[in-house]
């Protein structure tokens, strides 16, 4: 209860939903949130996001970028985090290949000066930073062709920057780990989607477009297949891990073997895209979002694959599930369908 919690990216769409839900379990938790509050997106859905925040009392908000490191080292010094976790990053496939310095900006940079920070610690505060937990992505298997995908599975062959810089995260995890006794876990999140999400999303995406009478394509002429993880079910394996650093042990040699680990969390359930576009459509008109007789064959369009994307995703989910006795189950048309009533109650106010 003691432990301060330090969240970076807390305006965030995983970020928020996750100090919402350390707060629901323990109202005394203290958690002191960090964000750039930046324009990728819609800067109106953060300010939201961090309205609702403000009603708890052991939250402290910084704002700030993880890439300044003067700003992340007096965050340290002045709040002596027990628990790290490192959710600000530039995210997106398509992004990174039109805006690279975002992504080296947040992703390297930002990443480094979190590592160095967590490795001053133990110098600076009693204890340290006990567990570092950050966002990885189902993007760093690139086009893989073994399904599903096993945090076994070599992750050399990244198709975007994004996903390079993502892999470089786990990779810099680990030699700190192993220099410097760091206990690290790397999360590759699988297409997170739900209330008051990201806009940039395919989900949210086509519901703009459709509520504007635009067309929306459909990449790879709808042959993609997505492992679908509702927030709420991310969020859940986030706590479980944080609860659960990797242990420190002594190797052979005398050495520090590297407290490290990284697991997978998706849905296990890769849905085709022609279906996920049906089943979001009959929700948005379900919640009335869109009128009953609105013509979706009108509004859709089968495009080719775009540089940066990969086929199909698809979460193995097993050595989660082994070590935290937890699996994302959450059905598509469920969080499909709370995305919706969201987005009209939303929009409408």
């Amino acid at each position: 209860m003691a432990k301060t919690i330090l969240v970076t990216g807390a305006a965030g769409f995983i970020g928020s939903n996750l100090v919402k839900a350390l707060f629901r379990r323990n109202s005394d938790c203290r958690v002191v949130g960090v964000d750039n509050m930046n324009d990728y997106y819609d800067p109106n859905l953060k300010e939201e996001r961090l309205k609702q925040l403000g009603q708890f009392e052991g939250f402290t908000f910084v704002k700030g970028n993880i890439a300044d490191k003067i700003l992340i080292d007096k965050l340290f010094a002045e709040y002596t985090p027990s628990i790290v976790v490192n959710l600000a990053a530039q995210a997106g496939v398509r992004y990174s290949i039109t805006n690279p310095d975002a992504y080296i900006e947040a992703n390297l940079i930002g990443f480094y000066n979190i590592l160095e920070a967590c490795r001053h610690s133990y110098e600076q505060y009693d204890g340290g930073v006990e567990h570092l937990v950050y966002a990885s992505s189902s993007s760093v298997y690139g086009s893989n062709k073994k399904v599903p995908y096993s945090v076994e599975d070599k992750v050399d062959n990244p198709v975007s920057l994004y996903a390079a810089t993502k892999k470089s995260n786990e990779l810099m995890a680990h030699c700190y780990s192993k220099l410097y006794n760091i206990p690290s876990t790397g999360l590759r999140f699988f297409t997170v989607y739900g209330p008051a999400g990201r806009p940039d999303m395919a989900y949210f995406g086509f519901t703009d477009k459709l509520v504007k009478g635009e067309k929306i394509q459909i990449f790879n002429y709808g042959n993609c297949k997505r492992d679908f993880t509702y927030v709420d079910d991310i969020v859940e394996g986030v706590i479980r891990v944080m609860d659960k650093a990797p242990e420190k042990k002594t190797g052979e040699d005398g050495l520090p073997l590297p407290p490290y680990a990284v697991y997978n969390i998706g849905n296990n359930n890769p849905e085709n895209l022609l279906d996920f576009v049906n089943i979001l459509q009959e929700e948005l008109v379900r919640t009335g979002v869109l009128p009953k007789d609105y013509d979706f064959e009108s509004h859709k369009e089968l495009v080719p694959m775009q540089p940066g994307d990969v086929p199909i995703t698809y979460a193995d989910t097993s050595a989660l599930e082994r070590d935290f006795g937890f699996k994302p189950s959450t059905p598509l048309r469920d969080g499909l369908r709370a995305f919706a009533q969201w987005y009209k109650e939303y929009y409408k106010k």
